[in-house]
C-alpha cells in the first residue's frame, strides 16, 4: 500500500506525463535542442498568510530541489528559489498570481524565471497547477517556461477553516522549451 509521500509522487507522475503529452507542439514532441531544459524534483512551500475560506492576497515561498537534464544524456543537481504573491488566494482558488523563480545548477549556471501565467484546478484533495513564463536571464534567456506543480496538503483541510493551510510539499517539473 501506498503512503502519502507515495501516492504523492506517483500521481504528480502521472500528472506530469499528461501535461508533457498535451502540452508538447506539433513538431516538438521527443526532441531536445541545445537550449532546452527539463528538471524534475520535489518543494516545501509556505503561505503567507496560511490559506483559508477567505480569499485574500498571499505571499508563497518555495525551496526546490531538481535533477536537471541540460543536453542529452547530461544531467545536473539544481536547486530554485521559487516567491509569488496571489491578489486573491484560499484552500478552493487562486487568481492572478505571478512570480519568479532562481534555478542555481550544479555546474555553475543559473536561469531567473518570471511565471506570468497559472490554472489551478484541485481533484479529491490533490493541487495540480500548471504555470507559464519566460527566462529573463542565464541559461535558456528568452524561452517560454512550464512549471507543473503537484501537491496534496500537508495539513488537514478541515485546517481551512481554523488555523489555515500553512503549505505543501509538491512534486514539480520545470521545462525551458527550445
Amino acid at each position: 500500500m501506498f503512503d502519502r509521500r507515495g501516492t504523492t509522487v506517483t500521481l504528480g507522475s502521472l500528472v506530469l506525463v499528461v501535461a508533457s503529452l498535451v502540452w508538447a507542439p506539433a513538431g516538438q514532441a521527443g526532441t531536445s535542442g541545445n537550449e532546452s531544459v527539463t528538471c524534475t524534483g520535489d518543494s516545501r512551500s509556505r503561505y503567507d498568510p496560511p490559506l483559508t475560506l477567505e480569499p485574500r492576497k498571499t505571499h508563497n515561498h518555495a525551496d526546490v530541489w531538481y535533477t536537471c537534464t541540460t543536453a542529452p544524456g547530461r544531467t545536473v543537481p539544481a536547486t530554485g528559489s521559487f516567491d509569488a504573491v496571489a491578489p486573491t488566494a484560499s484552500c478552493v482558488s487562486l487568481s492572478g498570481a505571478r512570480g519568479t523563480e532562481t534555478v542555481h545548477y550544479a555546474d555553475g549556471g543559473r536561469s531567473l524565471i518570471a511565471i506570468d501565467g497559472a490554472t489551478t484546478a484541485r481533484v479529491a484533495g490533490i493541487l495540480v497547477v500548471l504555470q507559464s513564463g519566460r527566462v529573463t536571464e542565464g541559461r535558456g534567456e528568452g524561452h517560454v517556461v512550464r512549471r507543473t506543480v503537484t501537491a496534496l496538503p500537508g495539513q488537514l483541510p478541515t485546517d481551512c477553516l481554523t488555523s489555515g493551510l500553512q503549505g505543501t510539499e509538491s512534486a514539480v517539473q520545470l521545462e525551458i522549451l527550445p
